[in-house]
């Protein structure tokens, strides 16, 4: 099956390294003019080399620069097809037990995990409701679908969410022609984040991790971007409100 991205004008957030980056770098081997957006500006320089057509540092928390920017991109470009959200993570947070959860903990995974997507999707709806066609696609985790290998309480609900967000917006916009489904990603090395993850388990808590993989490796980033591109793709034009394990049968 090929997929054909040609002139397809897409956004991803989240995307100054591991899955964001790789899902830029494959759309944009396809063809698609991609816009990459992150808080690392730094992060972003090799999003550049990976073939953005633009990028822009952007705090995904601001609702009103999100708007700001949705609206540029979408004059600059002419309009937007597709949006990726693959901005989020544990923002350096480790398991505690629930008494010890500072509020702030909370709520900034939240920002993180729920918060921007939901800007982003916002931001982004009136230009797919008027071209009667788009596609947006939420990297959440299998985290948000089952209890997290983080042990991090908020980074679980933060993800449900999320995967309750890609039901909802895939009921709403789905009459506009817009199809909204998530990918989750089991276990990718993919970041300073995930690699001090795997790193804490030790020999024997990695060896008990990949014996739980059916496949018996951990993820790439390009396995998510593989989905990704599947989804956004016309021919996953009747698909919709969908999560997506893709973590080598571990779920």
């Amino acid at each position: 099956m090929k997929l054909d991205f040609t002139n397809r004008r897409v956004v991803v957030t989240g995307a100054a390294q591991g899955i964001g980056r790789t899902i830029v770098q494959a759309l944009a081997a396809e063809g698609a003019q991609v816009w990459a957006l992150d808080l690392d500006e730094q992060g972003l320089r090799t999003a550049s080399e990976a073939g953005a057509k633009a990028t822009r540092t952007l705090d995904l928390a601001d609702r009103a620069a999100v708007s700001r920017a949705m609206n540029e991109m979408a004059d600059a470009l002419g309009g937007i097809d597709i949006l990726v959200n693959c901005a989020g993570g544990v923002r350096g947070q480790v398991a505690k037990p629930i008494e010890d959860v500072a509020e702030q903990d909370w709520l900034v995974l939240f920002e993180a995990n729920v918060h921007g997507a939901f800007w982003c999707s916002q931001a982004v709806a009136p230009h797919m409701k008027r071209q009667k066609s788009g596609r947006i696609v939420n990297i959440s985790s299998g985290a948000g679908l089952r209890p997290s290998l983080t042990g991090i309480q908020a980074y679980t609900a933060s993800k449900h969410a999320l995967v309750g967000l890609t039901k909802q917006l895939s009921f709403e916009l789905g009459p506009f022609g817009i199809t909204v489904n998530s990918v989750a990603p089991g276990f990718v090395l993919s970041n300073p984040a995930t690699q001090r993850q795997w790193e804490s388990y030790g020999p024997e808590g990695q060896a008990r991790l990949v014996e739980s993989i059916h496949t018996r490796r951990l993820g790439h980033p390009q396995d998510i971007a593989e989905m990704v591109m599947f989804l956004v793709s016309d021919a996953a034009s009747w698909v919709s409100g969908q999560i997506i394990s893709v973590d080598g049968g571990r779920s």
